[in-house]
């Protein structure tokens, strides 16, 4: 992992104030922990307040959270710059893309679009467009491996890309109309591209196309069987015999 530092003074602003809403929102997060556990919310607060200061933390805010938990201000910004998921500086104002970089994407064209974002957004990732709309990132594993390759953007995954839908995904949040989330080239979530490639045949319709009776129907299958209650204890051993007794049998 590369060292995280928060963004230079100059790009630093001067304050932070969080919303009456967020506010509200972050002291019902405290709520949920016993008393002096409150320091348990900071990710959860901290995550509302980058969406609110526009994809990402700055100084202030940290110190802001700190105040509101009643924490040093160290341990906040041990939180902020441990986790990728919080961005130190600022970030394009329509889109911060995170281009998944790993092994299935890269196999898949991921090289493209990174090329994409350094071709259209800046060479360097973090780094804003020259009209403030845009920045990038290449991040790690973003768990959509069969829709290789895939961005996320703010809280929605585009998948299945190619350089041109890419560019087209580019296109529509510049016009502020952006696509669909999900992939790119008309596949229902993670099926088959092709269609159908296992039980085409009787794996879960006769040859008219009906639905196949069930071997067995749900309810039957949790029924108890007889295994289920014989009870495999021993049978108990009688009482040994008296050895003090004096007439033994």
């Amino acid at each position: 992992m590369s060292v995280r530092r928060l963004a230079p003074k100059e790009l630093q602003p001067a304050s932070f104030a969080f919303t009456e809403e967020n506010l509200a929102w972050a002291k019902k997060q405290m709520e949920k922990y016993p008393p002096g556990r409150q320091a348990s919310a900071v990710i959860a607060i901290m995550w509302r307040v980058q969406e609110q200061s526009g994809g990402w933390v700055s100084e202030a805010a940290i110190r802001a959270i700190a105040d509101l938990l009643d924490m040093p201000y160290i341990r906040v910004l041990e939180v902020a710059t441990f986790y990728t998921m919080f961005q130190l500086q600022p970030v394009g104002r329509k889109a911060h893309i995170q281009v998944c970089g790993t092994t299935p994407c890269r196999l898949r064209g991921a090289e493209d679009l990174i090329e994409a974002c350094q071709h259209r957004i800046h060479h360097d990732p973090f780094q804003l467009s020259t009209d403030g709309d845009f920045s990038w990132e290449e991040v790690e594993c973003l768990g959509a491996c069969v829709n290789a390759p895939m961005v996320l953007i703010w809280s929605d995954t585009y998948e299945d890309l190619t350089k041109e839908s890419f560019g087209k995904l580019l296109d529509g949040f510049a016009s502020g109309v952006p696509p669909k989330p999900g992939p790119q080239n008309d596949r229902q979530f993670s099926a088959p591209i092709g269609g159908l490639t296992t039980l085409k045949n009787g794996g879960g319709t006769s040859s008219s196309g009906s639905p196949k009776e069930p071997v067995l129907a749900d309810a039957e299958s949790k029924k108890p069987g007889e295994a289920a209650n014989f009870d495999e204890r021993p049978s108990p051993k009688p009482p040994a015999d008296d050895a003090t007794r004096k007439d033994p049998p």
